[in-house]
């Protein structure tokens, strides 16, 4: 105990555990949307199709900065978002082939950019592999406060279409009705969903990214029908996942910081279907064994497996 609170008075934890949290706060919000809209696997293909980005930003620039990285992470996650969204509107394919189509081919993009990359002098001191798995020890003042600005513009965002984000993720039929731009905010809010991706590039990497952004939101959802409610909840357990992880990865050794966060809210995620009221496991088997008995008391010989 003493170890993890001689920790909160350390400069580079205190760093990371802020990144860690904003993070999954942000995650935790926008993740919830892209539960509720039935496409989870967005922030899947969106990071594994940030990574060519990076590298040609790298080529192109020169720059190790991490703004300048990520910029060109944003570029070619908006480009691959909108393949997406077009070869949904477009064609009969469905929305999960053409997301694993999109994925596939960016990120082996990235892997053979990478590769080429890696022959060129400097380039390793550029830091592009940390994109690929995360490395939240990196973390820099400068880092923090560009994710607490493009936070603070996602949640402005996030309040300010609040009415619309809800009516199109339930309805999007009657908001196209009332004269809603539903092509507009659904751009607007993928626009969203993949700044939050490319915040987290650093912090957990391209391959457990999509767990941020989902997991939060699945624990959430166990616990309530209310939206604001879920994207409450969800933010709360991104935020404690993070900085948790990052307590994890301070007091053990070599222990990354990115897989640690995905344990805690993995376990958060198995805890909530669990033992969620109304939605748990638990409670759903106890309240069968409850109707079982019921039944079996009363002389019944209905079959209640399917209850």
């Amino acid at each position: 105990m003493e170890q993890i609170l001689s920790l909160f008075t350390d400069y580079t934890f205190q760093t990371v555990a802020l990144g860690s949290a904003i993070l999954g706060l942000l995650s935790g919000i926008l993740g919830s949307f892209a539960v509720l809209r039935k496409q989870s696997l967005l922030g899947d293909g969106v990071s594994h199709a940030a990574l060519p980005g990076v590298i040609l930003a790298f080529v192109l620039t020169g720059s190790k900065n991490t703004e300048v990285l990520l910029f060109g992470a944003l570029i070619s996650g908006l480009i691959a978002t909108l393949f997406i969204i077009s070869i949904v509107k477009h064609t009969r394919i469905r929305f999960d082939s053409a997301l694993a189509l999109v994925m596939s081919v960016f990120f082996g993009l990235g892997l053979v950019l990478l590769t080429f990359v890696q022959k060129i002098p400097n380039s390793n001191q550029a830091g592009l592999k940390r994109f690929i798995f995360g490395q939240a020890s990196t973390l820099l003042k400068r880092d923090v406060i560009f994710m607490i600005v493009c936070g603070a513009i996602l949640l402005l965002l996030v309040c300010l279409f609040w009415k619309e984000f809800k009516l199109f993720i339930f309805d999007a039929e009657y908001a196209r009705s009332l004269g809603f731009p539903a092509s507009k905010i659904n751009l607007l809010l993928s626009f969203m969903i993949v700044l939050a991706i490319i915040i987290g590039l650093q912090t957990v990497g391209v391959i457990l990214m999509s767990a941020m952004l989902i997991a939060p939101a699945v624990a959430a959802r166990q616990w309530t029908d209310r939206l604001w409610v879920m994207v409450t909840l969800s933010a709360v357990f991104g935020a404690i996942s993070g900085i948790l992880g990052t307590i994890a990865s301070s007091i053990t050794a070599k222990l990354p910081t990115g897989p640690a966060i995905v344990v805690f809210i993995s376990c958060i995620v198995l805890f909530s279907i669990l033992f969620a009221p109304g939605r748990g496991m638990i409670q759903k088997m106890l309240h069968r064994k409850t109707l079982q008995r019921s039944l079996k008391n009363k002389g019944g010989n209905e079959d209640v497996t399917t209850i």
